[in-house]
This record gives C-alpha cells, sequence and structure tokens, in this order.
C-alpha cells in the first residue's frame, strides 16, 4: 500500500523525492508558446580582469603599451557598444567592477612568469611554458568570483591577457555548466547560478574578441536547441552553408560564411544561393532567397563578417517550440538553457 500510495504522488508531481529518498529539483512547469511575448531585453554585470604587468620599472612601461597592441580599456568599450548595436539593443554590458593587476595569472601547474621570463618567450628566445592552461580555480578564489555570482554581484567575468596566457575563449561555470567553446569548470557545481568566462587578448583586436564570443553563442544555441529536431532545430537551419548544405545555404557558422570552402574563408568572391536576407524577417520567412558573395559581410575582414553574423540573430517577441524568438536572452544568461 505505502508502494501504490508513493508511486500516485510521484504521478501527481507531490513526491518529489528518487527512489531512494532523496529530494531532487522539481521539473519546471512546461513552456507554453505565446507570439505576443516581449522580447527580453538582457543587462549583464561585468567583472573585467586585466593583466597588464609592468615590464619596465624605470619607464613604467605596461604590457599592453606594446607596438600594435590595444588598450584593453578602450577594447572593452568599443566591444561593448558593438554588442548592444548587433543585437538591436537586446544585448546590453556593465562593468560592475574593474581590476588590473600588475602581474602575470597563475598557471594550473602552479607557475607564473615574470617580465623578464615573458619577455624571452616574446623575443623567442625561450619556448612558452607548458602547460600554458591557467589555474581557472585559483582565479575564482584570488577575485572572490563565486560569492559575487551568488549575491547577483557581477552575472560574467571578462578577463584580458595576452599570448600564451592561459585562458580559454570562453569556460562555463556553475550548476549545470556546459561546454561554452570549452570543458565546463566542474568543480563549481556549488555555485547555484551558471556564469561564463570570457578571455581576451589585448594583442588582438575587436574582430577576434568577436570572434570568441561568437563561438561561445554557437555553443549555446546548439545546446539551447539540443532537443529539437528536423525543421524545429533553428540553430541547425541559422548554420547552414553551401559547401556542407548544396544550394541551401543561410547564415553560416562563425569560421563558414555561405560561400566559404574553408575555415576563416571571408573573402570568397563566389556567388551562392542564401536566405540571408529572409533572416531579417524571422519569424515569418518569405522563402526569398538571394545570389550573395563576400561583399555582403565585408569582403574578408573579420569584425565586419562577425558583426554581419550577429546582426542576423533573431532578436524578435513570440516564443515557438519552447524557444523564445529573442535568442539573446539565451545567449546573455546561460540559466536560460538546461
Amino acid at each position: 500500500m505505502d508502494f501504490l500510495l508513493k508511486l500516485l504522488r510521484k504521478l501527481l508531481g507531490l513526491d518529489t523525492t528518487d527512489n531512494n529518498g532523496t529530494p531532487v529539483d522539481p521539473q519546471p512547469d512546461p513552456v507554453v508558446d505565446d507570439p505576443a511575448e516581449p522580447a527580453q531585453i538582457s543587462t549583464k554585470r561585468v567583472l573585467v580582469i586585466i593583466y597588464n604587468p609592468v615590464m619596465d620599472k624605470d619607464t613604467g612601461k605596461k604590457l599592453s603599451e606594446n607596438p600594435g597592441w590595444y588598450d584593453p580599456d578602450q577594447l572593452v568599450v568599443g566591444f561593448s557598444a558593438e554588442i548592444t548595436e548587433d543585437s538591436y539593443g537586446m544585448a546590453r554590458y556593465e562593468v560592475a567592477e574593474r581590476i588590473e593587476v600588475d602581474g602575470f595569472p597563475v598557471l594550473e601547474d602552479g607557475f607564473h612568469y615574470s617580465p623578464s621570463l615573458y619577455q624571452d618567450v616574446l623575443d623567442r628566445k625561450t619556448p612558452p611554458h607548458t602547460p600554458e592552461t591557467v589555474d581557472y580555480y585559483a582565479l575564482l578564489d584570488e577575485f572572490n568570483i563565486p560569492a559575487r555570482i551568488e549575491a547577483n554581484e557581477i552575472d560574467e567575468v571578462w578577463v584580458f591577457a595576452f599570448p600564451y596566457g592561459g585562458f580559454y575563449e570562453s569556460v562555463m561555470g556553475g550548476k549545470g555548466a556546459f561546454w561554452c567553446n570549452s570543458y565546463p569548470l566542474r568543480e563549481t557545481s556549488n555555485i547555484s547560478r551558471k556564469f561564463i568566462i570570457m578571455g581576451f587578448s589585448y594583442e588582438r583586436g575587436i574582430g577576434e574578441m568577436l570572434e570568441s564570443f561568437n563561438h561561445r553563442i554557437e555553443s549555446q544555441m546548439k545546446r539551447t536547441f539540443m532537443s529539437k529536431t528536423d525543421n524545429a532545430n533553428l540553430w541547425k537551419r541559422f548554420t547552414r552553408y553551401d559547401k556542407q548544405n548544396p544550394g541551401l545555404a543561410e547564415i553560416g557558422t562563425v569560421h563558414f560564411a555561405p560561400n566559404s570552402e574553408r575555415d576563416y574563408d571571408w573573402g570568397n568572391p563566389k556567388f551562392v544561393s542564401s536566405n540571408c536576407y529572409d533572416w531579417y524577417n524571422f519569424p515569418n520567412f518569405t522563402g526569398e532567397r538571394r545570389q550573395v558573395n563576400a561583399s555582403e559581410w565585408g569582403n574578408g575582414d573579420i569584425r565586419l563578417h562577425h558583426r554581419w553574423w550577429l546582426k542576423h540573430i533573431p532578436h524578435v517577441a513570440g516564443r515557438q517550440n519552447g524557444i523564445h524568438n529573442n535568442w539573446w536572452q539565451y545567449i546573455m544568461d546561460p540559466n536560460q538553457t538546461n
């Protein structure tokens, strides 16, 4: 009788324990499609950490002042502005705190460079240290990131470093963290919210920052549409390119424009049929296709292609098949994706 009563309680959703009596998280209510649901603007607070060691004590010259490198603060301003513009105002970043570190991050074996050792690497006098990967858990501890995520003081972290600094383009932590262009930080499941750490290099420009960010988007949207098949998987449709889907190109991927023949082939003059213009009509596709080539997305310029790609991401009201028509809600908040 106890077994039947327990079974009945489970079927009615009144029992939230497993077969051993251990409490489990209740299942969320089913999502109901609503064509009138507003597109939510996402504003996220960022902790910006800049590793910018003084390389010459006599002159005070910092690493970011190397010829041809970039001012990290200007990168933050420019990148944030372009994300807001390219999302049609749906995605906005605010810097909650900026921390500049006169030093190098600790790598996973405990090593960290000194200015002279790192200069030898830049001058090709010595090879980069291996392993190259940063100790993410030391980073979390040093800057009290878990507590700040839990307290809703910050939503994500941007780290600015340099070649061989050890950071992935993006990595996710927190309860339920999933692949985000790198393996998740497994030892952070005690943190109740998912969060992303972006790794940028001030040796590179905004185009390369967009490259990292767009790869993050690829991981997140693939996960968001993971349970959808056939025509319901709009992410698979969004990423079609002619080499993979002859005659059926749409927007393509970060590395493959609609007409690309290989990785990073953003300057190809060949014309192919694409419905890239029809994505501006989302979700009310008209079936329009046009012949397009690299002149549509900047003739090989990394920054222009990546901005063109971002501007096609759906950002409108409504929901279909349980997924918001404003994909930026998932991109900006990984907690909206299981």
